[in-house]
């Protein structure tokens, strides 16, 4: 009876202890146990609040330019991070360049250092933040989902209804960089925008157009096309706007990458 009423009092003294030694994880103890997802996630808000403050100059101009070129730099952050990720050890080799090339972080990389020091303009910062509010919306429902399941219900309202237009947003971030290329050469000829600009901008387009897990750029390549086809095909077309469209068809047809299938 002494042994029965030992164990049972250490067995119930284990319990009262061990209890309060499994808490519930926070949200710094989750970051620190994924350091590299929570450095993407806090990189993706940065973007996604400096580009708010450009768009919005709540703090002033000066200011404003500021956080253009901050979103820019923590896009780039972004970039770093997920090809870290993604690819293994960097390596001086032509197969880990070939490889390089074809992840969106590196498109987006290089979409960052095309812009980084150029003329502030709206429309260069509307992809990486459309992109860095899309892609933070996972770790944002974690990190809701730590705190309770009832924690931030409008937020997590958003957060839905984020997800649920996803497409929608990819295909207006396609469109974007798509449209991008025209208002970069309008910007060359007012002096706003170096000559090579186009030039490096047209391999980032080729990029985009060749990306394997994205093809909302090719779709929409396609798309343009044929609703310029169909309003040239018109009879109250004049000749010489649908002669000027065919032309510009077929020059960017032949500007386009072969796809691998």
């Amino acid at each position: 009876m002494a042994d029965s009423t030992t164990d049972s009092g250490s067995t119930g003294a284990g319990d009262s202890g061990s209890a309060p030694s499994e808490p519930q994880p926070g949200v710094v103890n989750y970051m620190m146990a994924h350091k590299v997802d929570a450095a993407l996630w806090l990189s993706r808000v940065f973007t996604v609040g400096c580009s708010l403050l450009y768009a919005i100059p709540l703090l002033g101009i000066h200011v404003a330019y500021g956080c253009y070129q901050r979103a820019l730099i923590s896009s780039a952050i972004t970039s770093v991070l997920r090809l870290h990720q993604r690819l293994p050890r960097p390596q001086l080799t032509r197969e880990f360049f070939a490889q390089l090339v074809l992840e969106d972080s590196a498109h987006y990389l290089f979409f960052a250092l095309i812009f980084v020091n150029s003329f502030p303009f709206t429309m260069i910062l509307m992809p990486v933040f459309m992109f860095a509010l899309l892609h933070a919306t996972a770790f944002t429902k974690t990190l809701l989902n730590i705190y309770g399941p009832n924690a931030g219900q409008f937020l997590r309202s958003l957060l839905d209804k984020l997800v649920a237009r996803q497409q929608d947003i990819l295909r207006l971030i396609a469109c974007t960089e798509i449209f991008l290329m025209p208002a970069v050469v309008f910007m060359v000829f007012g002096g706003r925008m170096s000559l090579l600009v186009p030039f490096i901008y047209y391999r980032f387009l080729t990029l985009r157009y060749a990306s394997r897990r994205n093809p909302y750029s090719r779709q929409l390549f396609y798309e343009l096309r044929v609703m310029m086809e169909q309003l040239c095909s018109r009879p109250s077309c004049p000749v010489f706007i649908r002669n000027m469209c065919t032309k510009a068809i077929g020059i960017i047809s032949r500007l386009a990458p072969p796809v691998a299938q």
